[in-house]
């Protein structure tokens, strides 16, 4: 997969978070802006910017079946800085309505790749993994809670999103 990445993304670039001064950085900054409420940032998130892809403490130690379905949502986001340029993708990501707690913009670059996730975890694990309340719970927790700084707190509206597309997965 990561030669097939190489080649529709020529300056891709893996950079573990642990070895890098602008992830800690920004780790330091997610701690804040969510006041403590997501620590992990180092250790759990992979993290996409321009054309490099920020791998958290313990990736290598996921299957490569999970990190398939990770790398499938982070191509997402690299097709989506490829769209949007760095300053497209910093605005909607940023402000769109507010940065804290009402985030349109990144709910729906989030969401567009957490679809991928679904799909993904369908193709690699079977539709039944991908309807499992687990990942169902992990994703609405995402939007609601300080993963992404609280960016949408509309729970219904995130379980509606993902029945739309777990219908489309079973439509397939």
């Amino acid at each position: 997969m990561l030669a097939e990445l190489g080649q529709r993304f020529p300056k891709l670039r893996l950079v573990d978070k642990r070895e890098d001064r602008f992830s800690q950085l920004l780790d330091r900054l997610v701690r804040i802006g969510t006041l403590g409420g997501n620590s992990v940032y180092l250790t759990r998130y992979v993290t996409t910017l321009g054309q490099t892809i920020y791998l958290p403490t313990g990736w290598a130690q996921r299957s490569d079946e999970e990190r398939v379905v990770v790398m499938r949502h982070e191509v997402v986001h690299l097709q989506q800085f490829r769209r949007y340029g760095k300053l497209g993708m910093a605005f909607l990501y940023l402000f769109p309505l507010l940065p804290i707690g009402l985030a349109l913009g990144r709910a729906r670059l989030e969401w567009e790749a957490y679809a991928e996730t679904f799909r993904a975890t369908a193709d690699v694990f079977g539709l039944e993994a991908a309807r499992d309340p687990a990942l169902r719970a992990h994703v609405v927790a995402q939007f609601v809670g300080p993963a992404y700084g609280y960016m949408w707190p509309f729970r219904r509206q995130v379980e509606r999103w993902i029945d739309v597309e777990l219908a489309r997965l079973t439509e397939s």
